[in-house]
């Protein structure tokens, strides 16, 4: 396997923006909003291309690192899943989590953005299972 590998890299990116999507648009868009404290003028007045292009961009980059361990790794699939799980509840969750006691961020919001991840990832890591099989 590959080092870098482009189509599975940006297929498991598609993949956790999809959940993301999904996840932030049509399961949690109200109480997301209600949590981060936006209102409806502030997000209509945002970026919205910016934003997405940025966050693929991020999650690209995540795609990229994940894919390389698994390349210098070679796990089997239930280790594939369980490397992308655990990075997000080892790493990503617990680094929000530090973040949001920080700035005083609501519980509702780190368990919504929580979940994005945790769903993400296993779909990256599902991606990734598929990829390699």
């Amino acid at each position: 396997m590959n080092d870098f590998a482009l189509w599975p890299v940006l297929a498991g990116a598609a993949a956790f923006f999809a959940v993301g999507s999904l996840w932030y648009g049509v399961l949690f868009s109200k109480p997301w909003q209600r949590a981060a404290g936006f209102t409806n003028t502030q997000l209509r007045e945002s970026n919205m291309a910016l934003i997405f292009a940025l966050t693929f961009a991020f999650e690209m980059l995540i795609a990229m690192v994940l894919w390389h361990l698994l390349a210098r790794t070679d796990p089997p699939a239930f280790v594939v899943m369980m490397m992308a799980v655990g990075f997000a509840a080892g790493v990503m969750i617990p680094a929000i989590g530090i973040n949001y006691l920080y700035l005083r961020k609501p519980l509702a919001l780190f368990l919504i953005d929580a979940g994005h991840f945790l769903l993400g990832m296993a779909a990256m890591g599902a991606v990734f299972v598929w990829f390699r099989s």
